[in-house]
């Protein structure tokens, strides 16, 4: 069948591979939208970042050169200054509860902040909880993290997240990491189970202490010049397969941690469960006094944020 001639060709952009869980969602997502609106938006979905790196992406699909992605609020903090307060230290106090507030009445606070720079969130995609992992000991309170060498990444906010716990915060590429907790230049690094394991780094590091930091979600944005060139029919069927898409990653992030966890923890990596954070939560006040203070026009929401838990 021959795509009508008013038909939108939308490029999407993804960092992941075929086959991740994310795109995975996306393709399921651009597949949808075609036949839905009857071929008036085909979709393609571009991975492995082969459009440009992150940063670079957002910029693409603010000016409308793109027409959507999957962006993690992490890069996003540059350009939209309100989702910095979602690199705070457990500023979340399970996924659940970032779900609960992305999906709510604080989460369109986050989409109103985006649609100001030319970014319409539609819905809200997982990637996981980050915890810490090293080649040293079990992290079971702030105390065992002291003097330790951390990757983190390029983020004042994370670096200030291991420095109130005694650790040298050591922001590097994802690339190096690998060698450099082989050699020792590294004592450990922090991230989700599926990076932890597709990146080999449970090869070298031996344990992995379940601390659930940092938990960022990632939104499905459309470009604003590419929204609002579509009808309301035809924005009302986007939306909702974006919400369906956003549904169909997070269980299929849940189930990937799972095999995630389960294939580190045969190959011998020793696993512990934090289960009272209280002792790093404290730590993490000056972190966030000192982002209050740079950013005084946020404090609401940071508050709002903690008052839900």
């Amino acid at each position: 069948m021959s795509l009508p001639v008013q038909a939108e060709n939308w490029r999407g952009w993804n960092i992941h591979p075929p086959g991740y869980p994310n795109t995975v969602a996306l393709e399921s997502f651009a597949e949808n939208v075609a036949e839905r609106t009857e071929g008036r938006v085909h979709a393609q979905v571009y991975n492995n970042a082969v459009l440009g790196d992150q940063p670079d992406a957002i910029e693409q699909t603010r000016n409308g050169a793109l027409d959507f992605g999957n962006f993690n609020m992490g890069p996003m903090g540059p350009i939209v200054k309100e989702t910095n307060v979602l690199s705070l230290p457990f500023i979340f106090s399970s996924v659940e509860h970032m779900h609960d507030i992305m999906d709510g009445e604080i989460g369109r606070r986050f989409a109103d902040a985006l649609a100001e720079k030319n970014l319409i969130a539609l819905s809200w995609f997982d990637s996981g909880a980050r915890s810490f992992y090293n080649t040293n000991r079990p992290i079971s309170s702030p105390a065992d993290v002291e003097g330790l060498k951390i990757r983190v990444m390029n983020n004042d906010l994370y670096v200030d997240m291991v420095e109130a716990l005694g650790g040298n915060a050591t922001p590097m590429a994802y690339g190096e990491v690998y060698q450099s907790l082989k050699t020792g230049v590294l004592d450990g690094a922090e991230n989700n189970y599926p990076s932890f394991q597709s990146s080999n780094h449970y090869e070298v590091a031996g344990f992995y202490s379940v601390t659930q930091h940092l938990i960022i979600p990632e939104c499905l944005c459309i470009a604003k010049a590419s929204w609002e060139a579509l009808s309301p029919e035809d924005q009302e069927i986007v939306r909702e397969e974006a919400i369906k898409a956003a549904e169909m990653q997070r269980q299929l992030w849940v189930e990937g941690s799972r095999e995630s966890r389960q294939i580190v923890l045969d190959a011998g990596v020793e696993i512990n469960e934090v289960e009272d954070k209280s002792a790093f939560q404290e730590r993490m006040q000056p972190v966030y006094e000192g982002f209050i203070e740079e950013n005084p026009d946020l404090a609401t929401l940071v508050e709002d944020i903690r008052a839900t838990n």
